[in-house]
């Protein structure tokens, strides 16, 4: 015997489950990068024009024979790259150049972590002192160096005449007149200037700690040293990944320091990569040399960012 269900008689069906997301329309992607150009085409511009561009022309001379008066007599192959590779000088520049970026970075990044510590602390005329630290940041590099360079001038240097006041020394030194003094000026500057950038990005990473954090620390007992090392430090991880980065970035980078204090010695035993590239132009008149010696200077700095990247891995999370 069959049952039958009557026309309108209910029955138990299975519950209707979320809806499916619905999918982009064909094409709506594209008309939303349409949509966006004319916004993005000024950026899109300047890249080319300021990045790209320059880059692609650098790469370009790198592989041609160029005279000294700036004509193009053909192509070169790799006897650019030979004659960089060749060069007696590389040895020391190599070194001044490890040198340089190590000390710059490590000095710099020791100093910010105590000046932003200082600058997070409240005390009368916290803001005055933090917009003077800005200062060196907000001022030429060059016109920071110039006047380094003219204070220890040893004839009428004002830092000369105060060190001799002082009795840190019998009588005025040419700091910048000779290695290894020259050098370490040129590190103290670009210590002075990187300052303030480090310290702002790590006093950002400070104020980003939650202050829970800081008091379970301090009711378990833990001291101030074992507070930072343990639990503060450990928090800016982002911060220092970012600031390291871009300090070896724009330190391996720097011509105007480097110029305005040693670019005066003899030689090439105060030069970094980037001074002597600007000699193979200057002095040697060859910019197919130079810009082949530019492609290895960016090579090492690929090379450098890719291997910091992959050790340092700042963008894990920190627990």
């Amino acid at each position: 015997m069959s049952t039958t269900v009557a026309k309108g008689d209910t029955q138990d069906t299975p519950a209707a489950g979320p809806a499916a997301p619905r999918r982009p329309k064909a094409g709506r992607g594209r008309d939303s990068i349409w949509k966006a150009l004319p916004w993005i085409a000024p950026c899109l511009v300047l890249i080319f024009g300021i990045v790209l561009f320059p880059a692609a022309y650098m790469i370009y001379n790198a592989f041609r024979s160029i005279s000294s008066y700036g004509t193009d007599t053909g192509s070169a192959g790799l006897k650019n790259f030979t004659l960089v590779f060749a060069d007696p000088a590389l040895p020391r520049v190599l070194t001044n150049t490890v040198v340089w970026v190590a000390a710059v970075v490590i000095i710099t990044v020791v100093l910010s972590l105590a000046l932003a510590q200082f600058l997070n602390k409240p005390f009368p005329g916290r803001t005055l002192v933090r917009m003077a630290v800005i200062v060196p940041w907000a001022a030429s590099v060059v016109m920071t160096t110039t006047v380094f360079v003219y204070g220890l001038d040893p004839f009428y240097g004002i830092i000369n005449k105060f060190m001799v006041d002082l009795h840190l020394i019998d009588v005025p030194f040419g700091f910048t007149k000779s290695m290894p003094s020259a050098f370490i000026v040129a590190i103290l500057t670009a210590v002075f200037v990187s300052l303030p950038f480090t310290s702002y990005t790590i006093l950002a990473g400070l104020q980003g700690v939650p202050g829970e954090v800081l008091e379970a620390a301090k009711m378990d007992g833990a001291s101030p040293a074992r507070t930072y090392f343990s639990v503060i430090l450990p928090q800016l991880r982002d911060s220092l990944a970012v600031a390291v980065l871009i300090n070896i970035i724009n330190v391996f980078n720097n011509l105007a320091i480097l110029k305005l204090i040693t670019g005066s010695l003899p030689g090439y035993d105060a030069d970094t990569l980037i001074t002597r590239m600007f000699k193979w132009i200057q002095v040697d008149q060859r910019l197919d040399v130079a810009s082949a010696m530019s492609v290895v200077n960016f090579a090492i700095v690929l090379v450098i960012v890719a291997a910091y990247i992959k050790i340092v891995k700042p963008m894990k999370e920190v627990n």
